[in-house]
């Protein structure tokens, strides 16, 4: 630490005076710096002062370096290195060996579809990153997750996303309602807000981050609340809820067409009041510029883009679709197979034979 008045050294010092060991000469180092002699030998006296040692003597017609001079001269000389290197280092990205863990915050119903995907595409991309997928942190706080590097992206749906986060669009999609087929309102194509409003409903988003619902939180903006007769933890109890309740739910129609794919269900518009449903992904500045969150970035963009064409089918793909009721909008064939009881147990049972 240097003592009170004295210059610490900074990058144009230690330049200068990696040239004067290297060029023995106050002249040939003010030419090949463009400056003039009284200007290098100002230098020179600065870093005798600040280093303690003439550090260049004279003998005979030139200068030689003092014993301190060269011991110092190979430190001099990395730390330039160091410097050089951070002034052109490049992120360079190997995703095949690439070791770390990348936690993403995807608590809707795109997850379903989602997530299945984006493994796929790591595993065979990046074998050695591990995938942690988050739910939304209790304390709302996303900014400050991401920040401190808890987190890495969110792909989020909710109306009004943080300002304080860098954000990209993926895409957005119809907003459709679902219930059973014996429901009194399955057999419509449509349905309105006042009649939408004056139903028992199932959601996936408790009270307590209700605000961070696509749904919820665009009611609010429209000062109106609807009444949750049933709450759920995950995504994956809504088809069993529903197919046993008078209940309505209310998604991305991707998601309501993968669960209506091999159940039952009603699928028809939400009230328009309600727009479409927006996916998008959020990241904070720190990672703007990393080499690897880029690459991750644009791989999830990839995905986005699968669903986004799964979600724009042809009309010639509603060909040999199944309607859940006479009345309900057909719907496709799975998004990806399904799981359901029977082939659990035909599964329990081909293990328990041998078969």
């Amino acid at each position: 630490m240097a003592s009170p008045g004295r210059r610490e050294l900074d990058i144009r010092l230690l330049r200068v005076l990696q040239l004067l060991l290297q060029e023995r000469s106050v002249s040939r180092v003010a030419e090949r710096l463009g400056q003039s002699q009284p200007a290098v030998s100002a230098t020179l006296r600065q870093l005798r002062e600040i280093i303690g040692d003439p550090l260049l003597v004279r003998s005979g017609n030139g200068l030689v370096p003092t014993a301190r001079a060269i011991e110092i001269s190979s430190v001099v000389d990395q730390t330039l290195t160091g410097f050089d290197q951070i002034a052109t280092w490049r992120d360079e990205i190997q995703p095949q060996i690439a070791r770390r863990r990348v936690r993403i915050v995807a608590s809707n119903g795109l997850a379903v579809l989602f997530v299945p995907r984006l493994v796929e595409v790591l595993r065979t991309e990046a074998p050695g990153v591990e995938l942690e997928i988050c739910s939304l942190p209790s304390d709302g706080s996303l900014a400050r997750h991401l920040e401190a590097g808890e987190i890495d992206l969110v792909i989020g749906n909710w109306p009004a996303p943080a300002e304080d986060l860098r954000i990209a669009p993926l895409f957005d999609t119809d907003i459709v309602c679902m219930t059973r087929p014996s429901h009194p309102l399955a057999k419509q194509s449509a349905i309105s807000l006042d009649d939408y409003m004056a139903q028992a409903h199932v959601s996936p988003s408790p009270a307590s981050v209700m605000l961070w619902s696509p749904i919820d939180g665009r009611l609010a903006q429209l000062h109106r609340q609807r009444r949750i007769a049933v709450s759920v933890p995950e995504y994956s109890m809504i088809p069993y809820v529903l197919s046993r309740s008078d209940l309505m739910f209310t998604t991305a129609r991707p998601f309501a067409e993968h669960l209506a794919s091999f159940m039952p269900f009603s699928i028809f518009s939400a009230p328009p009041e309600l727009g479409r449903m927006k996916f998008y992904l959020l990241w904070h500045e720190r990672a703007h510029h990393s080499g690897f969150e880029r690459w991750l970035r644009d791989i999830i963009r990839k995905v986005a883009a699968d669903i986004r064409a799964i979600d724009q089918p042809r009309a010639a793909d509603f060909r040999g679709y199944v309607r859940a009721d006479p009345g309900a909008v057909p719907h496709k064939p799975p998004v990806m197979p399904a799981i359901t009881p029977g082939r659990m147990g035909g599964a329990a049972d081909k293990a328990l034979t041998g078969g």
